[in-house]
């Protein structure tokens, strides 16, 4: 039987683990027998071009060549959690990995990784170059994967094609996809979705922007859609996740990752400058015994090695229910810096449930900047947390921001003296720039001009009110921040390309070899 959908998870993002947007619609459409097809265009693309480049190398250089001869011993030591106790090692496999995948794209005058995808020629914020990109989709370097891989899927006669679109990374293939397939079958169906789909409608977007190419732009969650272009009407708002459709993949890990939401949205939902706030996103999430549930049900599925919670930010309500009743598997998120994760017997209880790393949005050191982006963190509590989870052996991700509009030289310095204070308990850190969400309410009271030239770009750039300017900011991380001695250890443990989603790892590599 011919499926009726086929959703295709486009390159490029972190090919870690399986999609998680696309095993709720499997889910959903699954809860009433319609037969669909789901690829991971992503994790397929990505093997298919660095084998090639391997197959069919012509360079010399050393770097190059030793990638070519050790692709399959790299493929294997990604697989290995052993490789995740040697630092040198795991830099040296990723790093030799992507040089195959990058010579592909040169050619083209693409810049490619393990986690971004860049054009030197057309950007992902403009909706022309888009258009562009499905025009000239013979240009895009997964183009000798994707003729082959859809021509096959188009036999299959669906009647509509949906693409996940929830990074920048992955927009420019997402629509080379679209111009071949409406240049094979003019009269095929495309759907489009994901969060950066969702955003660019939520920001205004005409339906019809892409007109030609795509048939339907979906905001938010798409199951409801999903089914009403299919003749159902449906009041569910949440299918579990699926992922029988995905057994067969070997992602970039030392075992299955088993991704999870428990919510939509975010309980918080206060700070400024906030895209959640500004979308108008409610919080949605499921109740906690529902979510228990369903981790219990997929753990016995899949056997994992590591559970991903994707929530913005775990609730205590759940990081609770987790701590009292374990999953046996080892399992990380995104948690607010609140009181309950300062108290030792808790985050001890954390600890023997299997949370092996908790990511925490401190922001920034300094008190006053905190208020005044409504973080609802004070930096006593932020310490407290810190130590306590060091002291329950939790290791942490810890999210700093800079160039808020609040922020100053002064402040900035507050962060670095929080990191040095604290650089026994973080074993990890983000050090990001801030950008200015377009829709912003609190966009209105800063000079703004465009941060890219382009009509779907989310962010605006600003005139700092305080003289604290990206250029500035920037040379202050680069050349004060990760050069100070007690932080430049802690930078340097960040796992090249894959970040935070390869981070537990090293952290599990430890107890293993212990």
């Amino acid at each position: 039987m011919n499926p009726k959908i086929i959703l295709i998870h486009p390159p490029i993002a972190k090919p870690a683990e399986p999609p998680a947007g696309i095993a709720k619609l499997s889910s959903c459409l699954k809860a009433y027998n319609i037969n669909h097809q789901v690829i991971d265009a992503n994790l397929e693309g990505i093997l298919y071009l660095i084998q090639n480049a391997a197959q069919n190398n012509t360079a010399t250089d050393r770097w190059t060549l030793r990638a070519v001869k050790n692709l399959q011993r790299n493929l294997a030591a990604l697989w290995n959690i052993a490789t995740y106790s040697n630092r040198s090692m795991y830099q040296l496999v990723v790093s030799d990995i992507n040089r195959l995948l990058n010579s592909s794209g040169k050619a083209r005058s693409v810049d490619m990784s393990l986690a971004d995808y860049h054009d030197s020629n057309l950007t992902p914020v403009k909706s022309s170059d888009l258009i562009c990109a499905a025009e000239k989709y013979p240009d895009n370097p997964f183009y000798p994967y994707l003729e082959t891989r859809l021509t096959d899927a188009l036999k299959e006669g669906p009647e509509f094609i949906g693409f996940s679109l929830n990074y920048l990374s992955q927009a420019l293939c997402t629509f080379a996809m679209i111009g071949f397939i409406k240049r094979v079958n003019p009269r095929q169906k495309i759907i489009l979705g994901g969060s950066l789909t969702t955003s660019w409608v939520k920001l205004g977007a005409r339906s019809d922007i892409f007109n030609g190419l795509v048939d339907e732009m979906v905001a938010g969650a798409g199951e409801k859609k999903l089914l009403q272009l299919l003749g159902i009407n449906d009041g569910r708002i949440n299918y579990p996740p699926d992922y029988k459709e995905f057994f067969g993949n070997q992602y970039f890990a030392p075992g299955i990752i088993l991704p999870y939401s428990s919510s939509r949205g975010c309980y918080w939902h206060n700070c400024a400058f906030c895209p959640e706030k500004s979308e108008e996103n409610p919080y949605l999430p499921l109740p906690v015994s529902q979510a228990l549930e369903e981790l219990q049900v997929l753990t016995r599925q899949m056997n994992p090695a590591l559970i991903h919670i994707l929530d913005n930010a775990i609730s205590p309500a759940l990081l609770k229910t987790l701590a009292q009743e374990p999953l046996g598997i080892p399992w990380y998120g995104f948690t607010r810096v609140t009181a309950h994760v300062a108290d030792d017997d808790f985050c001890l209880a954390l600890k023997k449930s299997g949370c092996v790393m908790l990511k925490l949005g401190i922001e920034s050191g300094d008190q006053e900047v905190l208020d005044q982006l409504n973080k609802g963190i004070d930096i006593p509590t932020a310490s407290a947390v810190l130590k306590s989870l060091k002291r329950a052996g939790i290791a942490t991700y810890v999210y700093l921001l800079f160039g808020t509009p609040p922020e100053s030289k002064d402040s900035a310095m507050k962060t670095l003296d929080f990191a040095i204070e604290h650089q026994d308990c973080i074993d990890f850190l983000n050090l990001a720039i801030f950008n200015l969400p377009s829709g912003s309410i609190e966009a209105q009271s800063l000079e703004t001009g465009d941060f890219y030239e382009g009509d779907l770009s989310l962010y605006k750039n600003f005139q700092h009110p305080l003289g604290w300017h990206r250029p500035v900011v920037r040379n202050f991380l680069e050349k004060t921040f990760k050069k100070y001695p007690a932080v430049a250890p802690i930078v340097q443990r960040t796992p090249e390309f894959f970040t935070s989603n390869h981070a537990p790892f090293f952290v599990l590599s430890k107890a293993h070899n212990t």
